[in-house]
């Protein structure tokens, strides 16, 4: 009888063992680390929007793929009234493509980023954000940047009148005083200041008001009623005007600009209006190292029922501060704008909308507020407030940015 003896190779097991082992925690590793790092990917995405840093920049749609000339043509085809002022133009084989691969695949073929901005969290974070809230501030009736329809920049004329037919700029606006008191006799926008017994800047100019976009006007002063409600001479510089002039009134020195672009600019391009108001900031800045407060004041493309309140039986143009989140200093500017705010809402509830921050992809982003940090951009009434209501609004203004002045002088004084 045969004995059958079978021996095993444990040594070639335990070596093909140990390579799966290795195997395994090779992958194990590669696992984890990838799911690290998707996982840091997140949390600084998340960290990056909720710190509100300027998300990625870009513009939707075909409107962005297409030039001003050609978008004209295309209203032009629709409504035979409306002619463009530019000349025809074509499409690049460029535009067509960008458009194209951007509507089958929503990524910006000139920001990469958008490739992955879907993906990880906080890189989509694109929007508009409410910093404070008030009357109005829901996102379907947030300001926004509307570009005028191409040839439609407002009248060159003096046939602007109001409602009923005369010059508003004749019209005297009720100088508003806080609901609890009562109000005093209206000066009219060219009174002269008094300043007795009050505190005054002497010659020195602290605040700068200027318009990024002079010819925002609304259409119940204004005798076209279908375009754009801009025009070449009645517009919100004639409300800049008024702040100054009761900013002056209540002992602060003030500048106001009121440049139009459309005229001064050769080939103006309303895309590049805070590229050429950041200009006037900045002249005006080197010519006056006093000034302190600076204010970009505009008009609201919101209807009447979103830009309007009633205080005491008067009807107000509602206020909306804009604060641009691609100054890496916002939270400065934001601080500023809300001491304003607070402000309205003590003394005149519901008249301020509150307060917006915008980023590049809802806006320009910046707003030339990286130049000084009490810089602020205000939206004042919209297309169908009047200027009467604009004025009366510029009146509360003047005393709440006066008031914060002064409290700034004085805890300055006692330091």
């Amino acid at each position: 009888m045969k004995r059958t003896i079978m021996l095993f190779d444990l040594t070639r097991g335990s070596k093909r063992l140990r390579q799966l082992l290795v195997t395994g925690k090779t992958f194990a590793l590669l696992s984890i680390s990838s799911m690290l790092f998707f996982v840091a990917i997140g949390i600084a995405g998340m960290a990056h929007q909720h710190s509100l840093s300027a998300p990625v920049s870009s513009m939707t749609g075909f409107a962005a793929s297409v030039s001003s000339g050609f978008f004209g043509d295309m209203l032009e085809m629709e409504m035979p009234q409306f002619h463009s002022s530019k000349t025809g133009e074509e499409l690049s084989g460029t535009q067509i493509s960008s458009f194209l691969f951007r509507l089958m695949t929503n990524v910006n073929p000139g920001d990469p980023r958008s490739l992955i901005a879907g993906e990880i969290p906080g890189m989509g974070a694109d929007s508009s954000f409410l910093i404070a809230g008030g009357v109005g501030t829901e996102p379907n009736v947030w300001p926004q940047d509307n570009i005028p329809i191409p040839g439609d920049t407002g009248a060159s004329n003096g046939d602007d009148h109001g409602p009923s037919g005369t010059d508003v700029d004749n019209e005297p606006a009720d100088t508003p005083e806080p609901p609890t008191q009562t109000p005093d006799p209206a000066p009219t926008p060219t009174s002269t200041p008094d300043h007795a017994g009050i505190p005054t800047t002497g010659k020195d100019k602290v605040v700068f008001i200027y318009h990024s976009h002079s010819r925002e006007s609304w259409y119940p002063e204004i005798a076209d009623k279908d375009g754009d409600a801009n025009s070449a001479t009645k517009n919100i510089t004639l409300v800049g005007e008024r702040l100054a002039e009761k900013l002056e009134d209540l002992g602060v020195g003030t500048t106001h600009s009121d440049t139009d672009y459309p005229t001064t600019v050769p080939g103006y391009d309303w895309n590049y209006s805070y590229k050429y108001s950041k200009k006037t900031v900045q002249e005006a800045i080197a010519s006056n190292k006093k000034l302190k407060f600076f204010f970009d004041i505009h008009r609201d493309s919101q209807k009447r029922k979103y830009t309007t309140v009633d205080i005491n039986g008067k009807s107000y143009a509602q206020v909306y501060f804009i604060i641009g989140h691609k100054n890496p200093e916002w939270k400065k500017n934001a601080e500023f704008a809300t001491k304003i705010h607070d402000a309205l809402e003590k003394q005149y509830p519901g008249i301020s909308r509150g307060i917006l921050g915008k980023t590049t992809a809802t806006g320009n982003g910046e707003y030339n507020q990286s130049l000084a940090d009490d810089s602020v951009l205000i939206e004042i009434g919209g297309i169908e407030n009047t200027l009467t209501e604009s004025y009366r609004t510029a009146d509360v203004l003047a005393k709440i940015i006066a008031d914060i002045y002064w409290d700034a002088e004085r805890v300055s004084a006692s330091k």
